[in-house]
């Protein structure tokens, strides 16, 4: 685990003979430094995790990690002690090898494996909300005016509800809001809306709304025993959609990078951060998207955060981020085809190279619970790679029992938190109040108006955070003289703006609870 030298006990690495070479650390001081875990399909990557949890976390470090399987739960409970763990114990010259349990809060988008992790649409911002709705270009212009005009408006944006209600007054007012912020198409209105939709039905309206996840219930110390706190996110369920998977991380390790102060190099980390199925998070990515991973990679360093990616090939991580990742754990790899072979020279090019062994060979004969180990060591120097064997952990390997997450649930210090969702006003409920008034005022004065045929009918001056909206104000006064004298063609009424935008509100009412209706009558179809 963690030895009074403030590292983390790895494992120990074998001499050509396969007998007992010395023991592989990860310096704490450079945990910071950011890492890679990698290796094929049931080569050993989860128990490497949950070995670097468990170390991070007795050293006083809180963790967050993505549980893909459900396997990484077994953290919270004691290990048990069984042959292979105590043969490998005893390979690695582990005299002192002890089980304990760790402290761990569970979060999962959905509520049910874990407290709910909530973000607001503000929160998330116009470049990862394009990214996870795979947005062109036009449509991710169309976003970024959306959140100009909310900002400007003071319109806060919390739900799905809210920007589908504002995107609905976009287009009801594109004309008009396109001479202020550019041209907005009705068409990429149309198509953010519908991708909207796909995201609800797939989920996502679990993940935006509030009470939203506070940075701080990530990075706490257990006050019993100064453990950091495990934070681990239920990802099986959100696995079935790898967009917003990725989305949700990369959007947390934003905040991490946004809200941290700057600390340098500390002693220890602040927080570490395993992205696993890091592939997820660059596959298709367009470049400003990967501009921006690889500044927050860079830079998030110096506010004491480390980052580390598991994934099952190197060659899933850009080359500009790969950089940035000191410490290397790599798992064997098969290479049967070109790119695997590829990989494998990749693989072994990373490394600073031993004279005992080849090291693009020794990945491909590697066992299971077998790595290459390279690490920082004085200087920030990558240690001589070691063909390593991986210590056993002290947690449970292997998922929880639901009763026994339950238990571990209802010990959270997050407990009724974020279990109850907040629906406070917004966008959605601001406008649709403001279109009743705007509607309401315009009423009257046209009713006391028709007294006296004279007087222009106004539609009302509607202003929210101390900026009139398009279609809420007042008719042009010359507009209104031409309107006068023209009269109008016979039998037809011009429709207002203001009862434009009252429909357009209806219709995000009517659509939200069609589809409540609908998902009922379907769901009854199903019993």
């Amino acid at each position: 685990m963690t030895d009074e030298t403030g590292k983390i006990f790895i494992g120990g690495s074998r001499k050509p003979d396969d007998t007992l070479n010395k023991a592989e650390y990860l310096d704490l001081k450079f945990g910071n430094r950011h890492g890679l875990v990698t290796g094929a399909t049931g080569t050993g990557k989860t128990v490497t995790l949950q070995v670097l949890a468990e170390g991070f976390s007795k050293a006083g470090v809180p963790v967050f990690a993505a549980d893909i399987k459900g396997d990484l739960s077994g953290v919270a409970a004691k290990g048990e002690a069984k042959d292979f763990l105590l043969k490998r114990a005893e390979q690695i010259g582990m005299t002192d090898y002890e089980f304990d349990h760790f402290p761990v809060i569970f979060w999962d988008i959905y509520g049910e494996k874990g407290h709910r992790v909530r973000t607001t649409i503000a929160e998330m911002g116009p470049l990862l909300l394009a990214r996870l709705m795979d947005a062109s270009e036009p449509q991710e212009g169309v976003l970024n005016i959306a959140f100009k005009l909310a900002d400007k408006a003071g319109l806060p944006l919390l739900d799905l509800k809210d920007l589908t209600s504002l995107l609905n007054y976009m287009a009801e007012n594109a004309s008009e809001l396109s001479k202020e912020f550019g041209l907005i198409s009705k068409a990429s209105v149309g198509s953010i809306q519908r991708a909207l939709l796909v995201l609800e039905q797939q989920g996502a309206e679990h993940f935006f709304g509030e009470p939203a996840l506070k940075i701080s219930d990530i990075m706490r110390i257990n006050p019993n025993n100064g453990y950091g706190q495990i934070s681990i996110l239920a990802a099986d369920k959100l696995m079935m959609n790898p967009r917003l998977y990725a989305t949700f991380l990369l959007w947390l390790l934003s905040e991490l990078f946004e809200e941290l102060p700057e600390v340098g190099d500390p002693d220890k980390p602040k927080l570490v951060f395993f992205f696993d199925e890091a592939h997820l998070l660059f596959d298709e990515a367009p470049k400003v998207l990967l501009d921006r991973v690889e500044q927050v990679v860079r830079l998030i360093r110096s506010k004491g955060v480390g980052v580390y990616f598991v994934t099952q090939n190197p060659l899933d991580v850009p080359e500009t981020v790969l950089a940035q990742l000191g410490n290397r754990v790599q798992h064997a790899l098969r290479a049967y085809t070109p790119r695997e072979q590829k990989a494998v020279k990749t693989a072994a090019d990373t490394f600073r190279p031993n004279p005992d062994f080849d090291c693009a060979t020794a990945i491909t004969q590697l066992g299971t619970g077998e790595a290459l180990v390279s690490t920082l060591e004085a200087k920030g120097v990558p240690s001589m790679v070691e063909r390593t064997l991986i210590r056993p952990p002290s947690g449970r390997i292997g998922p929880l029992t639901d009763a026994e997450r339950q238990q571990v649930m209802d010990k959270s210090p997050v407990l009724g938190v974020y279990d109850e969702d907040l629906d406070r006003e917004s966008a959605f409920e601001m406008l649709a109040a403001k279109a009743k008034q705007a509607s309401d005022g315009a009423a009257a004065k046209n009713a006391s108006d028709d007294l006296d045929p004279e007087q222009p009918k106004a539609t009302g001056s509607i202003s929210i955070g101390g900026w009139t909206l398009p279609g809420f104000g007042d008719k042009d006064e010359e507009q209104d003289q031409r309107g006068r004298k023209t009269g109008g063609r016979s039998g037809y009424q011009r429709e207002t703006i203001v009862e434009a935008a009252m429909k357009s509100v209806a219709r995000t009412v009517a659509t939200q609870v069609g589809q409540a209706i609908v998902r009922g009558i379907l769901g009854s179809l199903k019993r």
